[in-house]
């Protein structure tokens, strides 16, 4: 085939990583139908996808991947900055000279006896002003199919991009080489001590090599939309959040966006869909995950969804939880690692139906209920079982999600998963205390953190630990600065915690839609219609502004869950200094500002 772009640095990149990884042969992706129906097709023939049934889920296909490559793979994931301080120490940092000859070798024919697919991308609706071309160079069909739903691949992203244009080059490989006549595995990967998932901060450049998960093949997801824009954002005075977007919208048609960072378990894609309980309140998602933001002309902040799909975990996923998110995925999906049942359909834990039976994503026959050797109940969805569904099939999607200016942010949300201590909701007295509540969103430990051994809190700045693709504390002074470019414009700030619970271990507060309450309350006080009442923390709700009608929940338990115990508080702030520690002298000053503030007020 011959190429489709006369743009000398892609095609020359291209004749590179051919020269380097020699496949069969080379193929240049359109993002078409045609195209995705082809390539699915060859992986049912080959026994990698799973064709569901098309009465039950049209056009819809599951893949069980290799044990050793069901998530992202932290350990093995490097920012190889020219400096190891400019990587910081949230980080695994690597010599870039040093990782190149190590990848390099490994490279070289990687690609034998398999297809070197070339896609190009959009982050963002295509020709956005805050858009960014990407090229993924892979030897992976299930990359390319679920590329075509979470980004927007097209032969009109190489006409945006011209025979000038730059582009992020982002190379991928599953690291398994193909003899003449030798069988490919049902899911071809390299072990784990092969795996590498590297980020060249400096060239903008991602390489990854190993591994056919997501989160380490679907290149434009983190790697690009979060470690390389990241980066990229700071240099040119925009923002790439790991963080929601959605709109809110009065009874009386007034508009209200917000984008909020929630670290993992905390509800994030269940806000970004959420059903509002709130009469004549509406909800529409603008994005479930990563949001770009850029000063506009009127000097607010705009932002855009770069995503085109959704790349959801599917346990836990129900009628009752997210149905929304349920319905996005009722047809034109890919499942990867759930249980295919009997007849046809995909089935995950706490999904909300019964499954009488069908194979388990090792791809063996399971039966709810079943136990091992040991008595333990075998799970049938692998715990990060996953699925892609687009955007476009969400029945809450805003109409204008895609417009290329973005939406103007009013609000900022933070949380984190705390049985005590922090209440429902406070907002933040500036900016600056702002940029703090999301430097320091903590959680109680989860089972996904078990490694962190007896640790009371886990920080997770901004939602952003594993994906800031530079110092973390440059990426803390980068809010600040961007806080004084917004001035009195900047987004409102504001501190949730759903998960509170009384000392018997009880939920104070109902959460999912009801949330939208709390919504509510936010929007009221951005349009100055409730003042607030000032505590050592920040600002909280007076008795009555926020609605409690219709809910069964006992002055007793309002009143705790709005509590600010300063004893419990200050052992939070104790743990943060301890946590921001850890940044050195690239801790920005205004952090210590701001603690010190906050130990003042709590006295």
């Amino acid at each position: 085939m011959n190429a489709p772009t006369k743009n000398k640095n892609l095609l020359n990149w291209v004749a590179e990583i051919e020269a380097m990884c020699t496949p069969n042969q080379v193929v240049w992706c359109d993002g078409s139908a045609k195209e995705y129906d082809r390539l699915m097709g060859e992986m049912v023939e080959s026994g990698m996808a799973i064709k569901l049934n098309e009465e039950k889920r049209p056009n819809s296909y599951a893949f069980n991947s290799d044990p050793s490559d069901v998530a992202r793979i932290e350990s093995r994931t490097y920012i190889a900055s020219v400096k190891e301080e400019d990587a910081g120490p949230t980080n695994n940092w690597t010599d870039p000279v040093e990782l190149k000859k190590t990848l390099t070798k490994l490279y070289t024919g990687c690609m034998k006896g398999r297809t070197m697919y070339v896609i190009p991308f959009s982050m963002g609706p295509i020709g956005s002003p805050m858009a960014k071309i990407g090229i993924e160079i892979s030897d992976s069909p299930y990359v390319v199919v679920n590329m075509h739903i979470m980004a927007r691949v097209s032969p009109k992203v190489l006409e945006v991009l011209g025979d000038e244009g730059e582009f992020i080059p982002c190379l991928h490989t599953v690291g398994s080489p193909l003899e003449p006549g030798q069988k490919d595995s049902r899911w071809p990967c390299a072990p784990i001590e092969e795996k590498y998932i590297v980020h060249f901060p400096e060239e903008n450049l991602i390489w990854s090599y190993g591994s056919g998960y997501g989160g380490n093949a679907l290149l434009g997801k983190k790697c690009f939309a979060l470690r390389i824009a990241s980066n990229m954002a700071r240099h040119e005075g925009w923002m790439a959040e790991h963080m929601l977007i959605l709109r809110f919208t009065n009874p009386e048609g007034k508009q209200f966006h917000i984008a909020a960072a929630f670290p993992s378990a905390c509800g994030k894609t269940n806000l970004a869909m959420l059903q509002s309980t709130v009469p004549g309140w509406k909800v529409e998602t603008i994005g479930d995950d990563i949001a770009w933001m850029k000063p506009g002309e009127d000097g607010r902040l705009y932002a855009i969804n770069p995503e085109a799909g959704f790349f959801g975990v599917a346990p836990g996923t129900a009628k009752s939880s997210n149905p929304m998110a349920l319905a996005s995925c009722r047809k034109d999906a890919i499942f990867t690692n759930v249980v295919v049942t009997d007849d046809g359909d995909v089935w995950w834990e706490d999904m909300g139906v019964e499954c009488k039976g069908g194979t388990d994503w090792h791809n063996n026959p399971w039966k709810s209920g079943m136990k091992d050797g040991e008595g333990n109940t075998i799970k049938g969805a692998h715990p990060n079982s996953r699925f892609t569904a687009r955007a476009a099939l969400c029945p809450v999607l805003c109409p204008d999600w895609e417009d290329p200016a973005g939406v103007p942010i009013d609000i900022f949300v933070f949380g984190g998963k705390r049985a005590n201590t922090i209440p429902l909701i406070h907002e933040a007295f500036n900016f600056e205390q702002g940029v703090y509540m999301g430097a320091t969103a903590s959680s109680e430990p989860t089972a996904a953190a078990l490694d962190l051994g007896n640790v009371s809190l886990r920080f997770d700045p901004f939602a952003m630990t594993p994906f800031i693709g530079y110092h973390a504390g440059d990426y803390m002074q980068h809010w600040f600065d961007m806080g004084e470019t917004l001035g009195d414009k900047a987004p409102r700030c504001f501190y949730v915690n759903w998960f509170r619970k009384t000392d018997d271990g009880k939920w104070l507060w109902p959460g999912y839609g009801e949330n939208s309450r709390v919504l509510k309350w936010m929007c009221d006080r951005v349009e100055g219609k409730v003042d607030a009442v000032e505590t050592p923390i920040g600002l909280m709700p007076k008795d009555g502004d926020l609605t409690l009608d219709g809910l069964d929940i006992s002055a007793e338990d309002w009143a705790e869950l709005m509590k600010v115990d300063t004893h419990l508080f200050k052992t939070t702030l104790s743990n943060a200094r301890e946590y921001l520690a850890k940044f050195g002298d690239k801790l920005p000053a205004k952090m210590v500002e701001q603690m010190d503030a906050l130990e003042a007020r709590l006295g």
